[in-house]
């Protein structure tokens, strides 16, 4: 029961998480250009946009259901889940914000789905939240994903082509929050063995640090970038680290038996694939949307 709960909490978290980002896209459109040199002004345009402030107080709302569904199921269960908000995202975008979504996306999106149903049957049974950790391998795990998101932020200046800036940025903002998912995943399980303390652990920096460089990034990705592709590749790149990580940090199972592992991997291979596909271009319905 406490796995089941824990994956109804992520699927919640991945509704709420879609519904934030559109709102936050459309709040970031309208308030001034985010400028990194100005970190506390530019925060201010932001939340001065009531769009971007709803769409913040519902991504909190959001977080509070993601940190709860890892302190109930392993790491990579709940961020498979949570890559399924992307087929929410693209359903939402038609009906609700007037996107449309072509067919490479749609396409994608099917992958995704498909890559997740594998992935959930084929996963072993497992028991407990998997919140144990060797530092070597956090340390080294969280310093490729912050390279990575550092890499991507500085595109430009190392000639990447300037008009792909704001996809970059949300591959960014994705790689920064699953360090801070990864964080929040280790200090989940250090409050399970040693109580209030837990909290006075240095990932607890790490997770702060990362939470704040995200939050800019994807601010300027949402910017710079059309809605539903930097969106779609924040989660994806957000879900693919946490999935890995789950793995290769936390120790979560993949099976045993050669058939199921071929499938597991085919699984990710296919969400990785759909990440792909989601950037081509994405229009709105009408001219002045």
């Amino acid at each position: 029961m406490t796995l089941f709960l824990g994956i109804l909490l992520a699927l919640i978290c991945a509704l709420a998480t879609n519904v934030g980002f559109l709102y936050k896209h459309r709040g970031a459109c309208a308030a001034p250009d985010v400028d990194m040199r100005r970190p506390l002004w530019s925060a201010k345009q932001l939340f001065s946009s009531r769009l971007f402030a709803i769409g913040m107080l519902i991504a909190a709302g959001a977080w509070s259901f993601h940190v709860a569904a890892m302190a109930l199921a392993p790491l990579s269960l709940v961020q498979a889940v949570l890559a399924g908000g992307v087929v929410l995202l693209a359903v939402m975008a038609e009906r609700v914000f007037g996107l449309t979504i072509g067919r490479k996306q749609w396409v994608g999106l099917a992958m995704t789905a498909i890559g997740l149903v594998l992935l959930g049957v084929t996963l072993p049974a497992t028991h407990g939240a998997h919140s144990r950790f060797s530092a070597p391998g956090m340390i080294a795990f969280e310093t490729a994903l912050l390279l990575a998101g550092t890499l991507l932020i500085m595109g430009p200046r190392i000639g990447a082509p300037a008009q792909h800036h704001g996809f970059m940025l949300g591959a960014a903002a994705g790689f920064l929050f699953g360090v801070s998912d990864i964080a929040i995943k280790a200090i989940s399980g250090m409050v399970g063995s040693h109580g209030p303390l837990g909290l006075l652990s240095p990932w607890a920096v790490v997770m702060v640090a990362a939470s704040v460089a995200a939050f800019y990034a994807s601010a300027k990705g949402l910017q710079d970038g059309d809605a539903v592709p930097v969106i779609a590749v924040t989660g994806t790149a957000a879900n693919v680290s946490g999935i890995v990580g789950g793995i290769i940090v936390f120790g979560d199972p993949l099976s045993g038996h050669p058939l199921p592992l071929i499938i597991q991997c085919l699984a990710f291979a296919l969400v990785l694939l759909a990440a792909w596909l989601m950037p081509a271009p994405v229009r709105t319905a009408t001219a002045t949307a």
